[in-house]
């Protein structure tokens, strides 16, 4: 019996392993491709790799680094993306790009990952890029604007029903615009 439950365990062990070597190269090249379409769409128009030109930097009195995808045209620097995240999600984490002009304007988003509550915190995909009322911060300069929900004085319209949502939605972006301030303070 025991023998039998050990041989049993040893060849669903090895068929765990086998399935994962498998699989691990088409998963981080599917993960690899969502991040350059999120790149390309939260970015205005570049013509280098911002893939192979990326760096980490941590944002002013932060101890976790974001990755920052610097895009330029012609070797001019003309935005950024920033792959940001908060752990003040409700159900965890969540991961973001966020896209910048060189002014600093937010010039898109894309949600990347998060375990938000289906139908009420997973709206975020959309709902801070609509034009309904205060919700949107595409065009927003987190340096003139108060990008923080309009429960605690802010500019932002939460979602309805996920607040604890939207204000981690908030604090990466500002951990974002952080990382981006402190990239155009290096050019």
């Amino acid at each position: 019996m025991v023998l039998s439950l050990g041989i049993i365990t040893i060849i669903a062990a090895a068929l765990l392993a086998g399935v994962y070597t498998i699989t691990e190269a088409p998963i981080k090249a599917a993960q690899l491709n969502k991040q350059i379409e999120a790149i390309k769409a939260v970015t205005p128009a570049f013509d280098n790799d911002p893939v192979n030109e990326s760096m980490e930097i941590t944002p002013q009195g932060e101890s976790v680094p974001v990755k920052v995808f610097p895009a330029k045209m012609g070797g001019k620097l003309v935005g950024a993306a920033v792959e940001s995240y908060s752990s003040q999600g409700f159900s965890g984490d969540i991961k973001l790009i966020y896209g910048f002009d060189t002014e600093g304007n937010i010039t898109g988003y894309a949600v990347m990952q998060h375990a938000e509550t289906p139908g009420l915190g997973a709206k975020m995909d959309e709902w801070f890029r609509s034009p309904e009322g205060r919700r949107s911060v595409i065009g927003l300069n987190p340096s003139t604007s108060n990008l923080t929900v309009s429960k605690d004085g802010g500019d932002v319209d939460a979602i309805t029903a996920a607040t604890i949502t939207s204000r981690a939605f908030l604090d990466a972006l500002s951990r974002a615009a952080n990382a981006f301030d402190q990239l155009s303070a290096q050019k």
